[in-house]
């Protein structure tokens, strides 16, 4: 896949290290080049420091359960800041509305290529830093009445009638089903390719899908309406997510200290332990 050089910076600092403890620059985009951080391990402090404004997120779905957590207890930490409802949807489609205005002060992405279109668009204020990673298993429905047990089993399903659903390959979810099935080398035409995980998951527990390639958080968040089958070919294709504080000056953050205390909250122990409960690995 080809990569802009916002990309290559978010790959070389994330191979380079794996924890190390700092907090994400406040100031404006710099004209440095920018690398990614590990995730840090510094937590936001709590309500005795005062903090007043406003915290707008966007987040990739997958992060749904975990950021309603953590944005709750972000508003109870800091009650002069007026915490909105988190905007969830694919990080694909996120970044396209940042980059063509919409405002937000913390941008969490499903994959480090579309946070790099966000940075490449001067939107990022310092460094993008990975938080957590994730993987594909197979959504079926409780009972796996067709019996999947291998992404092969996916391919058979679709070429005989049943409906296969996929993420958009725009979408990070999308993108790494298509790594999943090349390394498994099958190919399928799904019955639909939504723009979000979230709408694979929904049509696979609503019986309107026989099965879907979902993140393994995602399964584990829909409890009993949904089984996940593990296949070896996911090891293939780990996302991993970048979060950020976006730009003062241009179509986002109003108040950066703000930003960074909740991307803080996000990169604490207590952060990281919200994400693990969900099923995220945490640097």
């Amino acid at each position: 896949m080809s990569v802009r050089r916002g990309r290559h910076r978010i790959a070389a600092a994330a191979a380079a290290v794996a924890a190390a403890v700092g907090l994400v620059a406040l100031a404006g985009c710099s004209t440095a080049p920018r690398e990614v951080r590990p995730g840090a391990t510094t937590a936001a402090s709590g309500s005795a420091t005062g903090l007043t404004g406003t915290l707008t997120v966007f987040a990739a779905a997958s992060l749904t359960g975990a950021f309603d957590e953590l944005t709750a207890d972000f508003a109870a930490q800091h009650p002069g800041v007026d915490v909105r409802p988190v905007t969830y949807d694919g990080s694909s489609t996120l970044a396209t509305q940042l980059v063509e205005g919409a405002r937000a002060d913390v941008f969490a992405s499903a994959d480090e290529a579309t946070m790099a279109t966000v940075d490449d668009a001067g939107l990022v204020d310092g460094a993008p830093t990975l938080f957590a990673t994730n993987t594909l298993q197979i959504a079926v429905p409780a009972g796996n009445p067709e019996l999947i047990a291998s992404v092969a089993d996916l391919a058979v399903l679709a070429s005989s009638g049943g409906r296969v659903v996929l993420c958009a390959a725009q979408v990070p979810c999308g993108a790494a089903s298509q790594e999943v099935l090349a390394s498994a080398g099958v190919t399928l035409t799904p019955a639909s390719e939504e723009q979000s995980v979230t709408a694979v998951l929904t049509k696979v527990a609503a019986g309107e899908a026989d099965a879907g390639l979902v993140y393994r958080t995602d399964v584990l968040a829909a409890g009993d309406d949904v089984e996940g089958v593990d296949v070896d070919e996911a090891a293939t294709a780990v996302n991993r997510y970048p979060i950020a504080v976006l730009g003062t000056g241009s179509r986002s953050s109003q108040d950066a200290v703000v930003a960074q205390a909740f991307v803080d909250l996000v990169l604490s122990d207590a952060g990281r332990q919200v994400l693990a409960d969900r099923g995220f690995v945490t640097p």
